[in-house]
């Protein structure tokens, strides 16, 4: 077979591009050769198939080389290795193993931005007590396999363990009748900070789920078109209210942490799980210890864990190189503390909606009738009537006048 000059040229476009270093090397080498080798090289390698076919089961160490079943065509079968290269310019077994082993190579972005950029594929390594695995498929599994499973199970058993309460429980509290006389229980900048940062955890976990979730569920129903754009409109939205969500956490817990400081009737409250098996609740300042729990363990603590590595999966943490296997690190730390809150939060919401009467007033509209702070937060009540918590905090005007202790 002669060499056209669009099968050189393709040949060399190729090898450029698939080969890299070794296959590069393989080129020159097939390059400086003389055209009139090509015959010779046939001639030598005609004796070579000739023992191949008479010794069958035999194979050569050429990976080039194809058994002479592998075509119906018998030139084909005849051709050289260095022809081969022609028909399959592509073909470099060779340099795809040294890949796959981590081998770097050549690439033109610089190293401070794109430092594995000259690593296709990351290498294998060996895990205590396992076999040697690549560290890419090592993550793949762990998330398909650990994070997703598990996590979703999470997720299922506690909703279905907030509707078994509500079932068997009902919603709790209503006990006093209401006095008409409000008590100022949050400010409208609690309220707005609050609400900033739920609805920026609302999105956040809406496009978490369906994206870690939604192949199961939801691709089924709409198909592959329409869960890809949704998808990745979700991924979009996902990334940019990741910033907003890091900033209201912040603001969030400047604001509340002075009121969640463990006190010596906290304890009392978790000894008596908060009354919840009775009908009395336990008395509690203006956060029982379960919210304070709520506060550190489903919001501060792993909120930092998930704006950390949100922002590190982002690239917006300075200074950093960004290697493959500390975004992975970091994916597995987001994933499993966004699920983490996210069982938490489920629980805040419920308590905060239909589980506690006149729970959702308190931070709809800022106020809650005197009975009900009576009712659940007797401490924070008596502190009120003692003058030494204000009623009224902020300048806005409660739904219904305030009365003081004096008239009452």
């Amino acid at each position: 077979m002669s060499k056209t000059p669009l099968a050189t040229w393709r040949h060399w476009a190729l090898a450029l591009v698939l080969a890299g270093g070794p296959g590069l090397a393989q080129a020159q080498a097939t390059k400086t050769e003389p055209a009139a080798a090509a015959p010779a090289a046939a001639a030598s390698a005609a004796p070579a198939a000739s023992a191949a076919a008479a010794a069958p089961g035999v194979k050569s160490a050429n990976i080039f080389e194809i058994a002479p079943d592998a075509s119906s065509d018998a030139n084909y079968t005849k051709q050289s290795n260095a022809e081969r290269h022609d028909v399959q310019p592509g073909n470099n077994a060779p340099m795809w193993r040294d890949v796959g082993k981590g081998v770097t190579g050549y690439s033109s972005l610089p190293v401070t931005q794109a430092p594995e950029a000259g690593n296709l594929i990351q290498p294998f390594v060996q895990y205590p007590g396992s076999r040697l695995t690549n560290a890419g498929e090592a993550w793949r599994q762990v998330r398909n396999q650990w994070l997703i499973p598990y996590g979703g199970s999470l997720l299922f058993v506690v909703l279905l363990a907030l509707a078994i309460f509500y079932k068997t429980k009902g919603p709790l509290g209503g006990h006093l009748p209401d006095t008409g006389r409000k008590v100022e229980r949050f400010t409208p900048f609690e309220r707005a900070a609050h609400w900033s940062n739920a609805g920026a955890f609302t999105l956040l976990a809406v496009s978490g789920l369906v994206m870690a979730f939604g192949k199961f569920f939801l691709l089924p129903v709409i198909g592959s078109t329409l869960f890809g754009w949704l998808t990745f409109l979700l991924k979009n939205l996902h990334n940019f209210v990741g910033p907003l969500f890091a900033v209201s956490l912040l603001i969030v817990i400047v604001t509340f942490i002075k009121d969640n400081i463990a006190s010596a009737a906290d304890f009392v409250w978790l000894s008596r799980l908060g009354g919840m098996l009775g009908d009395k609740e336990v008395p509690s300042h203006r956060f029982n210890a379960g919210e304070k729990g709520m506060f550190w363990w489903g919001v501060t603590i792993p909120g930092l864990f998930v704006v950390g590595s949100g922002l590190f999966l982002d690239k917006l943490v300075p200074g950093m190189l960004y290697l493959r296997g500390d975004m992975q690190i970091a994916h597995m730390i987001h994933i499993t503390c966004a699920v983490f809150m996210m069982a938490l939060i489920a629980g805040h919401i419920y308590m905060g909606t239909v589980g506690v009467k006149g729970a959702y007033d308190g931070m709809k509209t800022g106020y809650v009738d005197e009975a009900w702070a009576r009712e659940h937060h007797e401490l924070w009540h008596d502190d009120i009537q003692a003058g030494k918590i204000p009623a009224q905090r902020s300048k806005t005007e409660p739904p219904a006048p305030l009365q003081t202790t004096a008239q009452a």
